[in-house]
């Protein structure tokens, strides 16, 4: 084994005692669902931001902040209710009066940050807002700045957004734009839980007992973790596989099953593919492995459901996109 490999293995041994520790932490307080702590942790990893949807009450907007608080960074939330404004979230210009003016007259204006100027930024039910102020969040989300006043401002790094919905039927809710969905890495579904973690729910959360989150992981051990999970190489048939993935969620391609023809009105994006390849190379990490086939089949769904959109008969239908998602992972060959 050369120095290179040796050093390697050490950097991914590190990182995986690392996040070890983490989901230890976040466990302390969350019940069950292993596979929603994986995916937001998947994004915390990614530096690409998560929206996690499922009916109120399931612990959505717990887990973001318990991550937060087994972090060592800043941390804002923002509620997101129908009059919410832009400049509720970027920030606004304000003007500070002059101390040596006696008449109070003189003064200027003063940039005052929004809450979006944290590290992770918990976007709580974010589509109970309308698509505009939705739609303040897109900068931040795609370069990472925030233009207000005339002036572009860097956000700090690292920077995440961790948006929480309720299902889009539900009232009093506005769908997020397509454009801003495309931003998310991840679009994660929060099931109900199951009988036994319900019991543990109510043991831990009505008696006496308060679990204590303690950080295990700073902002610079976090941005070198992100640097490291991109170095992991993959191979040009591995790229390839995923291409012709996300190239069969469009219904005009030839690989693409009969439910993505008939149903699917628009494919993923180049972006989709983008997640699927970074998260594939995680997984593949966190077991200690190089990434393969196996690892882009099971992170293709988070990644894909929310950038995959039916036509008119398939929503009539009520056609799933996760079955869409299935049946392209069944019919694209592995080689």
């Amino acid at each position: 084994m050369t120095a290179a490999a040796a050093n390697t293995t050490q950097d991914i041994d590190a990182l995986q005692r690392d996040l070890a520790a983490l989901t230890e932490q976040v466990g302390k307080v969350i019940v069950g669902q292993d596979n929603v702590i994986s995916g937001v942790i998947t994004c915390l990893l990614a530096g690409g931001h998560g929206l996690l949807e499922g009916v109120p009450g399931l612990g959505k907007t717990l887990l973001i902040r318990t991550l937060a608080e087994a972090v060592d960074l800043d941390f804002a939330r923002v509620q997101f209710t129908p009059d919410l404004m832009p400049a509720d979230i970027v920030g606004t210009s304000v003007l500070r009066q002059s101390d040596g003016d006696a008449d109070g007259r003189a003064g200027m204006l003063e940039f005052q940050p929004g809450p979006v100027f944290s590290n992770i930024v918990l976007a709580d039910e974010i589509n109970r807002a309308t698509p505009k102020t939705q739609s303040a969040l897109l900068e931040a989300m795609a370069e990472g700045t925030v233009t207000a006043a005339g002036e572009t401002r860097k956000l700090p790094q690292p920077f995440l957004v961790l948006a929480t919905q309720n299902p889009l039927e539900m009232e009093g809710t506005y769908p997020l734009p397509e454009a801003q969905l495309d931003r998310f890495l991840y679009k994660i579904q929060v099931a109900f839980p199951s009988e036994d973690d319900l019991m543990q729910i109510l043991d831990r959360t009505t008696g006496t007992h308060a679990a204590t989150v303690e950080p295990v992981i700073g902002g610079r051990r976090l941005l070198e973790m992100r640097a490291l999970v991109r170095a992991i190489p993959v191979t040009e048939s591995l790229t390839r596989y995923v291409v012709r993935v996300l190239r069969a969620t469009h219904p005009d391609d030839a690989r693409a099953p009969e439910l993505v023809k008939r149903y699917v009105r628009f494919g993923g994006s180049p972006r989709g593919a983008q997640s699927v390849l970074l998260a594939a190379r995680i997984r593949a990490c966190l077991h200690g492995r190089a990434p393969s086939t196996d690892d882009v089949r099971a992170v293709a769904l988070p990644a894909l459901r929310h950038r995959v959109i039916l036509n008119f008969e398939g929503e009539a239908e009520g056609v799933s996109i996760d079955d869409c998602i299935g049946q392209v992972l069944d019919g694209v060959p592995k080689d």
